[in-house]
């Protein structure tokens, strides 16, 4: 089975177009995409801050495994969209969304969206918007996490600067462990299983997957 990591750039639209121009499709797909991520944070708001609170009290920073899928916005809409922006557009619109619907962190959501979607947005660059593969995915979901943990490090009340060296090396590397399998992973498997619905049959990562089987 392949995992299909290249895209080239003719075929990215199916025309010779410019293929980094979104389409009306895209833009739909974005909204979408963002408001169901939206309710994933909104839902993992509970989950995810029971597990985060209860591996910190065990070790402080050991919380960090739980934030992954808080980072798998921008990861999805990069996989599925592949266009720049895509995964700024997707983690950003599923922060507004979350904060909308109701959480105990406000506007501040938005603000760690805005970082995390840019963190993955800056991996699928690195690569020219070219590969798509799991690898990618899940460098993509560390590129959200190392985001996160150096807003966190600065932002807030009471910044993560002000802690000690141990508790922000913990949570690095654990919010890294998770942006690559909760948001990279988990993510690539989400986009490969909507793929098989038939839903991206207008996107090249549907395209692939029709190819593969």
């Amino acid at each position: 089975m392949s995992t299909s990591t290249r895209t080239p750039h003719a075929t990215s639209t199916g025309t010779g177009a410019n293929p980094w121009r979104w389409r009306v499709v895209d833009i739909v797909v974005a909204a979408v995409l963002g408001v169901a991520i939206g309710l994933l944070f909104w839902g993992w708001n509970v989950v995810g801050g029971a597990w985060f609170g209860a591996a910190d009290a065990v070790t402080p920073g050991l919380g960090g495994v739980a934030v992954g899928i808080w980072l798998i916005g921008g990861v999805i809409g990069g996989l599925v969209i592949r266009k720049p922006g895509a995964a700024l557009v997707v983690e950003v619109v599923a922060a507004i969304v979350s904060m909308l619907i109701g959480n105990v962190w406000g506007v501040s959501t938005v603000l760690s969206g805005l970082v995390q979607g840019l963190g993955a947005e800056l991996i699928f660059a690195l690569f020219l918007y070219r590969r798509f593969g799991i690898g990618v995915a899940a460098l993509a979901g560390v590129g959200a996490a190392v985001a996160a943990w150096v807003f966190e490090l600065f932002y807030g009340s009471s910044p993560n600067i002000l802690k000690s060296l141990e508790f922000n090396t913990i949570y690095l590397v654990c919010v890294a462990v998770s942006g690559a399998i909760l948001a990279g992973v988990v993510g690539w498997l989400l986009v490969r299983a909507l793929a098989k619905t038939g839903a991206l049959s207008r996107f090249a990562a549907g395209r692939e997957l029709a190819r593969e089987v």
